[in-house]
This record gives C-alpha cells, structure tokens and sequence, in this order.
C-alpha cells in the first residue's frame, strides 16, 4: 500500500501511479490536460457543510479528521477508492493551499488506518 498526495499546482511524477482528484471544487488556474488525472473522485471529498465549518483551521484539524472519517465510514466511493489503494500506488490530488491540514491528508490517513 502507497498512498501519497500532492498538490493540483505541483508537477506530476512519473510514479505517482493512479492519481485521483479528490476535492469537490475543480482547482483554479489549472487545465483538465495539465493536472493529467485518472479519476476525479467528487464523492470522496467532505460535505459541503464539513469543508465550511473546517475552513482550513489548524486549531480544528483533529475534530475535522474525526468527522470526515464518520463521513467517509458511509461512503461508497471511499471503498473504491480503499480497493484501488490495495491494488497499487495511489496519489490523492487536492487543491488547498495548506499542505498539512486538508481533506487529502485526512483521507489518506484514514485510509491508511482501514488498510492498515
């Protein structure tokens, strides 16, 4: 199991294996043929109602994990995406500026802890 991430503004790697979209909101500034993606997985990415109350607040990151883990617990896509994890390596493609705290970290992670 390898599950990387990296951000829509950075430049591909040659091993980044299946590289998945994983944001709700197409990321600004970037074309459909730079971003070169496998799969946009809209579904995997946190409610609406989620995303605006974490607003990318650090202080909010452990209660966002928490949360977003209960969402994805329900989600089919998730399975897919645990199922494609387990065939090879997969790179969880987001948008947000912080790259420590937002939703690709946190389904890593949690993606993570389902493989184990």
């Amino acid at each position: 199991m390898d599950i990387r991430t990296r951000r829509a503004y950075d430049e591909m790697a040659k091993n980044d294996g299946f590289r998945v979209l994983v944001d709700r909101i197409w990321p600004r500034g970037v074309s459909k043929e730079d971003l070169d993606l496998d799969d946009w997985c809209e579904d995997v990415a946190p409610s609406d109602d989620l995303r605006e109350w974490f607003d990318h607040d650090p202080d909010k990151w452990s209660e966002f994990k928490t949360r977003y883990g209960k969402e994805l617990d329900d989600n089919s896509a998730a399975k897919d995406l645990l199922d494609k994890a387990r065939d090879g390596r997969v790179t969880l493609i987001y948008g947000a500026k912080d790259e420590e705290h937002n939703n690709a970290v946190a389904l890593r992670d949690y993606m993570r802890d389902k493989i184990g």
